[in-house]
């Protein structure tokens, strides 16, 4: 009987998976790493700040009563935690800072679907650029840059995926 209801629990989160997808495949991420440091010696850190350079005059990629730089924070804080990390205001060993960016005018070529041509068209882009420093030099040990498609006039729920998926991302390439 239990393993009936396991396999049942499997295949509901399964479905469930299947139907809550989100378009991702334009989100882009990288990371470099400073390769003289000892990621392993790092247990806490504290945020210097936030950074919001946005460029989005009619209010079209970011929902109504949606906070991006909480969620954003939300996010790193839960894969530095992930990582073993706790944040420490006092003696930290990293220092952690985002900046975001949005550019609705930004332009790209996309294939025309009946000529199969590519056109220069309105591609609004979007980025998150993370550094962890080392609280001791000043010197950023790691840099992480998620780049997308802005997606126009989603909801929150697509947002938050978005979001998640590209952090997510960018912190698997954070040495353990």
């Amino acid at each position: 009987m239990r393993r009936k209801v396991l396999s049942l629990w499997i295949i509901v989160i399964l479905f469930m998976a299947g139907c809550a997808s989100v378009p991702t495949k334009d989100i882009k991420v990288d990371a470099q790493i400073d390769p003289k440091a000892n990621f392993s010696g790092y247990k806490t850190y504290a945020w210097l700040g936030a950074a919001a350079i946005v460029n989005d005059p009619y209010g079209q990629w970011e929902p109504p009563q949606f906070d991006a730089d909480a969620e954003i924070i939300f996010l790193i804080d839960r894969e530095l935690r992930k990582r073993g990390m706790s944040e420490n205001t006092t003696d930290p060993d990293l220092i952690v800072a985002f900046a975001a960016g949005i550019d609705m005018d930004a332009l790209g070529l996309k294939v025309d679907p009946e000529t199969k041509k590519d056109l220069l068209e309105n591609v609004p882009q979007g980025g998150l650029a993370v550094v962890l420093a080392d609280s001791e030099t000043g010197i950023a040990i790691w840099v992480g840059i998620a780049t997308a498609e802005i997606q126009e006039n989603p909801d929150n729920a697509t947002v938050k995926a978005r979001l998640d998926y590209a952090v997510t991302r960018m912190f698997k390439k954070l040495p353990r």
